[in-house]
C-alpha cells in the first residue's frame, strides 16, 4: 500500500465524435464494422479468469439482419453457475483486502481502453448486437460508459473521504467495506453502457460480482469483459455467465452467500426476483441489497404556451431514437388543442424524413428493433390501432420482418386519454397522443400523474413559468428524471443521474454517488487514546 491521500484524475464527460462524411472516426467504425460483420465469434462463460465452452450454445444475429450468423455464445449450466459463485467467493478474499487506488487503477484504464483503442469496436458491436445508428452506440456503447467508469471512481474517493468527527481524546473514523458476499448484475439488451456499468460499479468498490447479460447483448458484452480483462480486472472478480435466466436466478437466490441485485430490465421479472428473495430471506447471512431500474411510460406534456416545432423536435428524438427501445423513451404525450395543429404538421414532417434500414447505412435515423418478439408485440397493438374508431394513425403503421425486424415509427392519436397504447409499456416505436382542451392544463396534469404504474421520465413544455411550477409540483411523484423544455431521454452521467420510482424501480441515480452507497458496508471504528480506569462517574458523588 501506498503512503499519501491520492486525487485521482478530475472526471469529465467523454467528448462526443461526430462520425461526419468523409471524418476519420466514421472510416474506422464502419471497417471495423465490416470486418466483425464478416467474422463469426465464439462467446463462452467467463469463469474465474477462464474460458468455459458447454455443448449447449445459441446463436447470435443482428436485428437488422436476423438471418446472418454473428457468432455462437455458450450457455451455462447449473454447476457453472455454484462454480463462478464459489470462485468469486474466493477470489473476494483479495480482491476486498486490495488498497483502493489499486482498484481505481483498473477502471480508470478500462474507460481509456474504450475511449481510445476500443472505441471503434466497443461502437460496431453495438451496433450490430443491437441496431443502434453510430451517434446512439456512440453516446452509449463509448461515451457513457467511459463517464460512468471515471465518474465513479472519483465519487467512490469523494465518499471514502466522508468521515466523522474525532476529539483529542478519541479518533473516530468509518471504513467502508464491500457487502459480505457476492453481487448478481442483470443487465439489459438496449445499453452497452449500463451492460458494463452494473458489474463495474459494485466490482469498484470491492465486491465481487456474477454478471448475466441480456442473450440479446451477448456480442457486445463480450467486447466489454474483454476491455475489463486488458485492464487488469483479476480472476474471479467480474464472472459472466448466460443461459436459462430463471435456473441461473434461482441458483444465485439460494446461496447464502448472496448479497445483492443491481438489474436493469422489466418490471414483472424485478418483483419476481424481490419475491424470491423474500422467501429466500431467512437463508442469507446478510440483509441483500436490491437495486433495479425498470420499466418507464414516459410522458410528454405540452402547454398551450409551448413552441410547437421544440416540442415535435422533442416527440421525434424522444419517441424514436434507438426505435424507442429506451426505458426513459418518450410514449405518451399530451398536446394542448391549440398548438396541436403545428406540432401534428412538424412532427409528421419530421417522421416522413426518416431513413430506416441498416445502422452501416449512416443515413439511417432508424434500424431495427431487437427481436421477433418485440416486432410481433408492436405489430399487434399496430394492427389493433388500425381497426379501433377511437384511434387514428398519422404517421407510420408499417412494418416488415422478411429481413430485419422493422416497425415503422408509428403516431396514433386516441381520443380516450386511458387507451391501451397510453397506458401499456410498449418498447418501440409507437407513440400515443392524446389532446386536451386548453382549460383543462391542471386536470391533464392529474390525469398523466394517474395513468401510469411507472415513474421514470417525463417532460413538460411550456413558456409559461406559472403553468411550469404548477406541473413541477402536480407531477412531484411521476418521474425520478423530470424535464423541462427538453425530451425525456439523453441523461448525462454527472450531470442526471438516472431513475424512478413505483414499478420504474428504486430510484438509486445509476451515475451518481447514492448507487456506489448500496455496494458498500460501512464500519464505524472509534480509537480511544487514554482509557478510562474507574467506572465510576461523577454524578456518583
Amino acid at each position: 500500500m501506498g503512503n499519501g491521500f491520492f486525487e485521482v484524475p478530475i472526471a469529465v464527460n467523454e467528448p462526443i465524435k461526430g462520425y461526419a462524411p468523409g471524418s476519420p472516426e466514421r472510416k474506422e467504425v464502419l471497417e471495423t464494422y465490416k470486418e466483425m460483420y464478416n467474422t463469426k465469434v465464439e462467446v463462452p462463460l467467463f469463469i474465474n479468469g477462464k474460458e468455459v465452452k458447454t455443448k449447449d450454445t445459441s446463436t447470435m444475429s443482428p436485428p437488422h439482419d436476423h438471418k446472418h450468423v454473428l457468432g455462437t455464445y455458450h450457455k451455462a449450466t447449473k454447476k457453472n453457475v455454484e462454480e463462478a459463485i464459489s470462485t468469486s467467493l474466493e477470489a473476494r478474499k483479495k480482491w476486498a483486502a486490495m488498497p483502493w487506488e489499486q482498484r481505481a487503477g483498473i477502471f480508470l484504464r478500462a474507460a481509456e481502453l474504450i475511449a481510445g483503442p476500443y472505441r471503434a469496436k466497443i461502437n460496431a458491436a453495438t451496433m450490430l448486437a443491437q441496431s443502434k445508428n453510430i451517434y446512439q452506440a456512440e453516446i452509449d456503447a463509448a461515451c457513457e460508459l467511459i463517464d460512468f467508469l471515471r465518474f465513479n471512481v472519483q465519487y467512490m474517493t469523494e465518499i471514502y473521504a466522508e468521515q466523522p468527527e474525532s476529539t483529542s481524546a478519541a479518533w473516530n473514523r468509518i471504513e467502508y467495506r464491500p457487502l459480505e458476499g457476492f453481487i448478481y448484475a442483470i443487465t439489459p439488451f438496449n445499453f452497452t453502457a449500463i451492460a458494463g456499468n452494473l458489474p463495474a460499479s459494485a466490482a469498484l468498490m470491492g465486491n465481487v460480482v456474477l454478471w448475466k447479460p441480456s442473450d440479446s447483448q451477448v456480442y457486445s458484452a463480450k467486447v466489454v469483459l474483454d476491455v475489463f480483462r486488458e485492464a487488469g480486472v483479476p480472476a474471479g472478480v467480474i464472472n459472466m455467465v448466460m443461459g436459462d435466466p430463471v435456473m441461473i436466478t434461482d441458483t444465485v437466490l439460494a446461496s447464502p452467500d448472496f448479497s445483492g441485485i443491481h438489474f436493469t430490465g422489466s418490471t414483472h421479472v424485478f418483483k419476481d426476483i424481490w419475491q424470491k428473495v423474500g422467501t429466500n430471506i431467512h437463508n442469507y447471512k446478510t440483509y441483500p441489497r436490491i437495486v433495479g431500474e425498470t420499466g418507464g411510460k414516459d410522458f410528454i406534456v405540452a402547454h398551450k404556451t409551448s413552441n410547437p416545432k421544440q416540442v415535435a423536435t422533442a416527440m421525434a428524438r424522444g419517441a424514436f431514437e434507438f426505435q424507442g427501445q429506451k426505458c426513459s423513451a418518450a410514449s405518451r404525450c399530451y398536446i394542448s388543442e391549440s398548438i396541436w395543429k403545428d406540432v401534428k404538421k412538424d412532427l409528421v414532417a419530421d417522421i416522413k424524413s426518416f431513413k430506416m434500414g441498416s445502422p452501416e447505412d449512416m443515413g439511417n435515423f432508424i434500424t431495427a428493433v431487437i427481436h421477433e418478439s418485440s416486432f410481433d408485440k408492436l405489430a399487434k397493438y399496430i394492427d389493433a390501432a388500425k381497426k379501433d374508431e377511437n384511434a387514428e394513425i398519422i404517421a407510420g403503421g408499417n412494418y416488415d420482418k422478411s429481413k430485419g425486424y422493422f416497425i415503422e415509427p408509428t403516431v396514433i392519436v386516441v381520443k380516450d386519454p386511458k387507451y391501451t397504447t397510453m397506458c401499456t409499456e410498449l418498447f418501440g416505436p409507437v407513440l400515443t397522443v392524446y389532446v386536451f382542451e386548453d382549460k383543462k392544463w391542471e386536470e391533464t396534469l392529474h390525469l398523466v400523474d394517474e395513468t401510469s404504474e411507472y415513474a421514470l421520465t417525463g417532460a413538460v413544455f411550456s413558456e409559461d413559468r406559472y403553468a411550469l411550477e404548477e406541473a413541477v409540483k402536480i407531477l412531484e411523484n411521476a418521474a425520478g428524471n423530470f424535464y423541462i423544455n427538453d425530451k425525456p431521454t439523453g441523461a448525462v452521467v454527472g450531470q442526471q443521474p438516472f431513475g424512478g420510482a413505483r414499478a420504474s424501480g428504486t430510484n438509486d441515480k445509476a451515475g451518481s454517488k447514492q448507487n456506489l452507497y448500496r455496494w458498500i458496508s460501512p464500519r464505524m471504528v472509534k480509537e480511544t487514546f487514554v482509557s478510562p480506569t474507574d467506572y465510576r462517574y461523577p454524578f456518583l458523588g
